[in-house]
């Protein structure tokens, strides 16, 4: 079992930025893939950027590569996404999310999930 919470989330202006967190804990990581998922009242659950565990080349989906960085700390087993030039359709419920060794841009493939944090984005 893998445990993530997630922390970070808030209300910012639209140019502003948010920084996210996710704590995971339980089995070891270094076969996982970590990844951060949005969600929005209506819509279903997205990709938003994805590392892996062990490092390598992050994923980003294409609306926000540029804007956003994910890093993760394996001393800290913390999974990061630092958000900048946030804009008002990066409102959603942010979810981390943990998949055991590839990657994967659909949620359904994915087995952990946090309890997730919203971040809304005024205009």
């Amino acid at each position: 079992q893998v445990q993530l919470v997630e922390s970070g989330g808030g209300l910012v202006q639209a140019g502003g930025s948010l920084r996210l967190s996710c704590a995971a804990s339980g089995r070891t990581l270094s076969n996982y893939v970590m990844g951060w998922f949005r969600q929005a009242p209506g819509k279903e659950r997205e990709f938003v950027a994805a590392i892996s565990w062990s490092g390598g080349t992050p994923f980003y989906a294409d609306s926000v590569k540029g804007r956003f960085t994910i890093s993760r700390d394996s001393a800290k087993n913390t999974l990061d996404l630092q958000m900048n030039s946030l804009k008002p359709e990066d409102t959603a419920v942010y979810y981390c999310g943990a998949r055991a060794w590839d990657f994967s841009r659909y949620a359904r493939g994915w087995s952990y999930w946090g309890q997730g944090t919203q971040v809304t984005v005024s205009s």
